[in-house]
């Protein structure tokens, strides 16, 4: 099931795309639907790990054109459409139908494109059933994802999904967490996020995702040594802020006020204050910038560096910025010694790009103070 509107937000800097009028708002700024080639990419990796006789006896039970069948085409797999789906703009009914109508066929696992809205009416349909929820897995293709029903990227979901239909017996199902973020929280200036439930899901670690935890407030002479770090590397140019509590404190550090889940830029001169070039910026501002350094913090709990809330830095924003070089990545020494040595996640759905990215990088934890780090695909 495939929600064709999911992550329309990300690039053009909306953040979501939760209801008709956002995804209508995204598509007018330019934005470029992704959810139908994700979808596509991870049923493809399923095809490719299937293989031989095993793939012949795949049978895909989806939905209509974009909210199932195209993505099964793309990749090669024989369908069987049991919703036709409202003809109008897709919406929460959609899911929900979909959900109801591919369940009912007795599937082995539901696999859904989409973000956290989806998960949400995903979580919502199976508990209308009377039936024990079947088990379930998320293709990321939204903005946010907080939950932990997803795999790290679209062709780890084909992986996962592999793994599972294969009935080897060494892939077992865990109860995983679905997530949102809390606006009302938001309001306050603080990004936390809420448990509407949990889904059965797949159990195959690094592959699939964990839930986004909050950080406690980072120490201010951590934050203040990291912002020190930053503006001498940086020197007179300009800087791209992801979005996050760990980025909006080093900006105050450095005398600047940004947002908290958007992106913004700083122009940066050794012996002034700091000067807000542009906030809540989408990809096409960031590409006009030309050579800028970026920085990020990777988040809480997920470890996601790439690909979850900041997709208007891009890979083409990260070739046109300079690359790896131009990679600032910024952490606490807690917030990182928390992710338990799991690697830092990339998934800017260039895959080229995370393979470039991929392998030690130094993270800046405080004043002439780095750690290597791994980030991986």
């Amino acid at each position: 099931m495939v929600n064709p509107v999911a992550g329309l937000g990300g690039r053009v800097g909306l953040g979501g795309t939760d209801g008709p009028d956002r995804a209508r708002t995204a598509l007018s700024l330019g934005a470029r639907p992704l959810a139908a080639a994700r979808a596509a990419a991870a049923l493809g990796e399923l095809a490719a790990r299937a293989g031989g006789p095993a793939r012949d006896g795949l049978l895909v039970v989806t939905a209509a054109g974009p909210l199932g069948a195209e993505s099964v085409a793309a990749a090669g797999l024989t369908e069987r459409i049991v919703y036709a789906g409202t003809g109008r703009d897709t919406s929460a009914a959609d899911t929900a139908a979909a959900v109801r109508a591919v369940v009912a066929e007795g599937v082995g696992l539901l696999l859904f494109a989409g973000g956290d809205g989806t998960a949400r009416d995903v979580l919502a349909s199976l508990r209308s059933l009377t039936d024990a929820p079947c088990p379930v897995l998320g293709v990321p293709t939204g903005v946010k994802m907080h939950s932990a029903v997803f795999a790290v990227s679209p062709r780890a979901a084909g992986e996962v999904a592999a793994a599972w239909l294969a009935r080897t017996g060494r892939v077992r199902l865990r109860d995983a967490e679905v997530m949102d973020r809390d606006e009302d929280a938001l309001g306050e200036g603080r990004v936390t996020s809420r448990l509407f439930g949990w889904l059965p899901v797949p159990d195959v670690p690094v592959r699939v995702q964990q839930r986004k935890t909050g950080s406690a407030a980072a120490a201010p002479e951590a934050v203040g040594g990291i912002a020190a770090e930053v503006a001498e590397r940086v020197g007179a140019g300009l800087l791209v802020l992801g979005p996050g509590s760990t980025t909006r404190a080093v900006a105050a550090a450095l005398g600047a006020d940004v947002s908290l889940t958007g992106v913004d830029v700083l122009g940066l001169r050794p012996g002034h204050p700091p000067r807000v070039v542009a906030r809540d910026v989408g990809e096409d501002a960031l590409l006009a910038l030309g050579p800028a350094w970026i920085a990020l913090s990777p988040i809480g709990g997920q470890g996601f560096l790439l690909g979850r809330g900041n997709q208007q830095i891009s890979a083409r924003v990260l070739r046109a910025a300079g690359g790896r070089e131009r990679l600032l990545v910024l952490c606490t020494e807690a917030k990182l010694a928390a992710l338990g040595g799991r690697p830092l996640l990339l998934d800017t759905g260039d895959d080229a790009l995370d393979a470039e990215l991929s392998g030690h990088h130094p993270v800046i934890t405080g004043r002439r103070h780095t750690s290597l780090y791994r980030l991986a695909m």
